[in-house]
């Protein structure tokens, strides 16, 4: 077992021979509710989750401009694409109200920054850590921002080849850096979940912790992610899936999320060193039905 392939978020270690470390994403599942997103994460915390996250954007930075002015339909009616990006950004205010809760909880919370000024932003926060989604990859800049603070820093590799990925970790350096495994289709099908880079990050990569966003339908494909290796896991949860928003049909609900975490961990209890032995549990059985001994 590779011992230097473990970083410390918060409290915990994630990595080799550790427990699984898991993320429920609430992105921007909350629809610009701080109610909502509190009743998330309650639940994550009931169910065991190690931390919440969210996403945090700049509209005016991150919405291309010719984007702006195109009207769609929200939760508050017909408005502009730019007006929805804002109306679903927490600020100052509703992140204090967050970061308390999540205390009061125990359980951590940080977030994917899309731009540089939100990074400057989430730091007010002390987070323990940070997250680059897919679509950053390939954005050195904002990737060194992040390692700057000298938090532990996550990268999603969805729609990434694996030259992409060398570059993002050659530009960034491999100290406090964790690699999770993706496909960026929400939902997207189990044929292309390719769980098996799991292992090629590993083999490639063997200092750095790997692990495994899905956006999957379903629970098997991350429970099978922790059977292959990946020290922390990272799901969408909501409150119902039929919720408006782009995320939730990708998303697992609470009681969804309370199973996928409990089998993680008899999943964790049952695969054992490796070393074959027979168990005091045994031996009735082995007096009784072995004729030859």
């Amino acid at each position: 077992m590779n011992q230097k392939r473990k970083i410390k978020i918060g409290e915990r270690f994630v990595g080799d021979g550790q427990p699984t470390y898991v993320i429920a994403e609430i992105g921007i599942n909350h629809n610009g509710s701080v109610e909502l997103a509190k009743k998330m994460i309650a639940g994550a915390a009931t169910a065991g989750a190690d931390a919440v996250k969210f996403q945090k954007r700049t509209p005016e930075i991150c919405v291309p401009k010719d984007q702006w002015y195109i009207e769609r339909d929200t939760p508050w009616g017909r408005m502009t694409y730019i007006d929805y990006r804002f109306k679903v950004e927490f600020g100052k205010d509703e992140y204090a109200e967050i970061d308390r809760f999540c205390k009061e909880h125990n359980i951590s919370w940080f977030a994917s920054c899309w731009d540089e000024p939100s990074v400057d932003f989430i730091e007010q926060f002390d987070v323990p850590a940070y997250k680059a989604p897919s679509a950053s990859l390939t954005d050195i800049e904002l990737l060194k921002k992040m390692k700057s603070t000298g938090k532990p820093l996550m990268i999603s590799t969805g729609m990434s080849t694996m030259e992409e990925i060398e570059a993002a970790v050659n530009a960034i350096g491999q100290d406090n850096l964790l690699i999770a495994h993706a496909t960026s289709t929400y939902p997207c099908k189990v044929e292309e979940l390719n769980l098996r880079v799991i292992n090629t990050l590993q083999s490639k990569y063997p200092d750095i912790p790997i692990g495994y966003s899905g956006h999957e339908v379903g629970l098997a494909p991350t429970w099978a992610a922790v059977t292959l290796g990946a020290c922390f896991v990272e799901r969408h949860i909501t409150l119902d899936r039929a919720m408006w928003g782009t995320d939730q049909a990708a998303s697992v609900e609470i009681g969804g999320l309370i199973r996928l975490i409990s089998n993680i961990r008899d999943i964790e209890n049952s695969l054992g060193d490796g070393i074959k032995r027979v168990y005091e549990s045994e031996m009735s059985s082995r007096k009784k039905l072995r004729r030859i001994q």
